[in-house]
């Protein structure tokens, strides 16, 4: 959708368009519509946060019909741009946006064919004729440029062979499911929410008293239903505040001129140590002078360990509850928990040079800042949190930590072992009959992009980064790390998944040279060289590169 509005806003009569859509709608995606929601299941974004699209969310829900208000249980004249709404309807809500941009389009006389229902098999590239093939129904069409934008993917492994082990809880109708048992769910993070508040529904009641708290019962049929969360560090993902800058401050991307630079005094790298001062203490200094005098002269490592440690020393539901406290604050207040909210600006700004970082830096980033980082900016519904304090006042709902070298069995006679070391050194391992894994979405390898002639005939290369320290490389080559490979040169690189880009989305061979026909913004298979990003802010950053790259090749 946005990379569509971007020709459509332009007025840009120069590109016949086709767009292909393997449902029978377009601009709802896979996490607001029926593939990835049910109506219990809430957005994390509210209407300020949204990127700029023709018709404003406040106006759009005002007009809605009162039929539609009232099944999402929206109080269409109280509503403002600071809340929240059921993710169904907001699919609702984009894929109005869509109808929106293709009237504005045929206004425009911009030429576009929509292919409905329609599942791209193969795409490929032909150099040589300066044209990409879409095959497609046993067609084939030729075009000069394709932009591949197919979303969400959710590999099956073990379920379609295993009994009560899920690969991912969507579409959430798979496991709305009555049971009389324990469910374990790997992962704490939207994800488990979200099939957390699809189960509680099939097996129990919400209800709210006088005082507005929520309450849960068990249905009599599921009296030993009970969900356990598996998290690695033992800890729940933090919760929606007011976020000060709504668009998590797009200015203070790095510029190409600014990387280039660092680049020159740094071997050709762009070390992280100065993005993270760059886009997350510095901003400290004046939007909250307390906190950055604390950790002004901290190292990113003791930064994260001194987090980590405050949060890990309390049980994960009583923070839970205190943080919903502060965000509730925060938003009665509008006034930002700054240091979170730069965090999230952090995560947006250093996705997008990722791919200059050394291998060193990587592996840090990994290890080190994205699991606190996937924990602060999951900005978990209110309303998300309450059920989920309910379901833990019940004892329906707990939280285990797993740590780094837990394993999960898929059992074939049904379910999964889930084995772990505890915080005592214990060794358990627990056999659970239903077995869901919500991880979120998994960064995919070179190897599972779909279209296989990009993969055979190396228009596309598996993404890697190289070791600054030859010797590092070395070091982790020693210890068997699988993702280490060394060149012919004695060059020493670390595999990172997805293919190769460059900073406007542009596929990148096994020599270094970009393909100016063929851009990715899959997120799916870029997430070596982006490894996190912003959903809906993603998406519009994202198309402005590929947009502008797409008009300077047209012109040569």
């Amino acid at each position: 959708m946005f990379m569509f509005k971007r020709f459509v806003d332009a007025a840009d009569k120069r590109f016949d368009i086709e767009i292909f859509e393997k449902q029978q709608h377009v601009g709802i995606g896979m996490p607001y519509g029926p593939k990835g929601a049910s109506d219990e299941h809430i957005t994390n974004v509210s209407g300020n946060e949204i990127p700029d699209l023709p018709n404003e969310l406040t106006k759009w829900i005002k007009n809605l019909p009162q039929t539609i208000v009232e099944k999402y249980g929206i109080d269409a004249d109280s509503f403002n741009a600071y809340k929240v709404l059921p993710r169904l309807l907001f699919g609702q809500y984009l894929a109005t946006q869509f109808d929106l941009l293709k009237q504005q389009a045929a206004k425009e006389t911009i030429n576009t064919t929509l292919h409905y229902g329609t599942t791209v098999t193969d795409i490929k590239d032909y150099p040589e004729k300066n044209i990409v093939d879409v095959e497609f129904d046993n067609r084939t069409l030729e075009f000069d440029f394709v932009v591949i934008c197919i979303g969400h993917t959710w590999p099956l492994k073990y379920e379609p062979s295993v009994p009560g082990y899920f690969d991912s809880p969507y579409p959430p109708e798979k496991i709305k499911i009555s049971v009389n048992f324990p469910v374990a769910i790997r992962g704490a993070s939207l994800t488990a929410i979200d099939a957390v508040r699809t189960l509680a529904r099939q097996n129990g009641t919400f209800s709210k008293d006088n005082q507005g708290m929520i309450h849960f019962a068990k249905a009599e049929s599921s009296n030993s239903f009970k969900v356990m969360m598996h998290s690695r560090n033992g800890l729940l993902p933090a919760i929606r505040f007011h976020l000060e800058d709504s668009h998590l401050s797009k200015d203070s991307v790095l510029s190409k001129k600014e990387v280039e630079e660092i680049k020159t005094l740094n071997e050709g790298f762009l070390p992280l140590d100065y993005v993270f001062d760059k886009n997350f203490k510095d901003p400290l200094k004046e939007n909250d002078p307390d906190f950055y005098a604390i950790i002004k002269d901290m190292m990113m490592e003791d930064f994260v360990s001194a987090v980590m440690n405050i949060r890990e020393k309390i049980p994960p539901f009583e923070l839970f509850k205190a943080e919903y406290e502060e965000a509730e604050k925060s938003i009665r207040r509008r006034e930002s928990v700054y240091w979170k909210e730069m965090l999230a600006v952090l995560s947006f700004t250093m996705n997008y040079p990722a791919k200059y970082f050394s291998a060193e830096d990587m592996l840090r980033l990994q290890k080190v800042l994205m699991p606190l980082i996937s924990v602060v900016i999951a900005f978990v519904p209110q309303t998300s949190v309450e059920e989920m304090l309910a379901l833990h006042r019940a004892g329906v709902l707990d939280l285990l930590a797993v740590g780094e070298e837990s394993d999960v069995t898929p059992e074939p006679t049904g379910g999964a072992t889930y084995s772990f070391t505890d915080e005592s050194n214990q060794k358990i391992s627990n056999h659970y009959k239903l077995f869901i894994d919500c991880i979120g979405q998994p960064h995919l390898s070179f190897d599972e992009l779909p279209f296989k002639s990009m993969v055979t005939s190396k228009t596309v290369s598996a993404a890697k980064l190289k070791f600054r320290n030859a010797a590092k490389g070395g070091e982790e080559m020693k210890k068997e790390n699988s993702r280490v490979i060394k060149d012919s040169a004695g060059n020493y690189f670390l595999r990172v998944p997805g293919i190769t880009i460059n900073d406007y989305f542009q596929v990148v061979d096994e020599t270094g040279n970009a393909n100016y026909r063929i851009f990715m913004m899959a997120v799916p298979y870029i997430g070596g060289f982006n490894p996190d990003y912003s959903g809906l802010d993603f998406c519009e950053a994202a198309s402005a590169k590929v947009y502008e790259k797409l008009k300077k090749s047209y012109s040569c």
